[in-house]
């Protein structure tokens, strides 16, 4: 359990987004438990700052900002069997991204396929309001390869604090901007064990 130090002024952190090539709707905040709300924590374990590290049976995302201090987010989750642990780097990121599901998926639930039009990298949605990767997506490389994985915005901001996903990390859109202007590439990754 870390300890809240700072917390910002939620209404204007969770208002919409200026300057973005989309809009970003305001958040009710106040329907989210304040456990999964952006605040800084003391950060005692000993990653190196400008790291990440998702904690995934807690529903959170530390991004160290310096020793003994980070800033805490809430995030969603794999569903039960899509989890994945390890150690990971961000080796792309991408504003308002386009979203390919893999044929897995697809197969899984073949109503997707509905959806999904021609993007550049395949049968997608088109990077927008509509994309369920929402305002940015970081991608976890890791063994020399694409892991698959994605720290990525959502459509759905109150399923933060759940198990929703096929294996991303999804982050409110407020949220997921914000640590994209601080995780550069390179930055290491680190997702514990549920």
């Amino acid at each position: 359990m870390t300890r809240t130090l700072g917390r910002p002024n939620y209404a204007a952190t969770y208002a919409p987004y200026p300057g973005e090539r989309f809009a970003v709707p305001a958040v009710d905040y106040r329907q989210i438990d304040p456990r999964f709300l952006r605040q800084t924590v003391d950060y005692p374990w000993e990653e190196p700052v400008g790291s990440v590290v998702v904690d995934p049976a807690a529903y959170h995302l530390y991004f160290v900002e310096a020793p003994g201090r980070a800033t805490r987010y809430g995030v969603g989750v794999g569903r039960e069997g899509f989890g994945w642990s390890g150690p990971a780097r961000i080796n792309m990121k991408r504003d308002w991204p386009d979203w390919v599901p893999p044929r897995e998926m697809i197969a899984r639930d073949p109503e997707i396929r509905a959806r999904l039009e021609p993007t550049p990298r395949g049968l997608g949605v088109k990077g927008g309001p509509l994309s369920p990767l929402g305002a940015r997506a970081m991608y976890l490389f890791g063994e020399g390869r694409d892991l698959g994985y994605r720290i990525h915005g959502t459509l759905e901001p109150l399923t933060v604090g759940s198990n929703v996903s096929s294996g991303c990390i999804r982050m409110i859109n407020q949220d997921i901007v914000h640590l994209y202007t601080r995780a550069a590439l390179g930055t290491p990754v680190t997702v514990l064990p549920t």
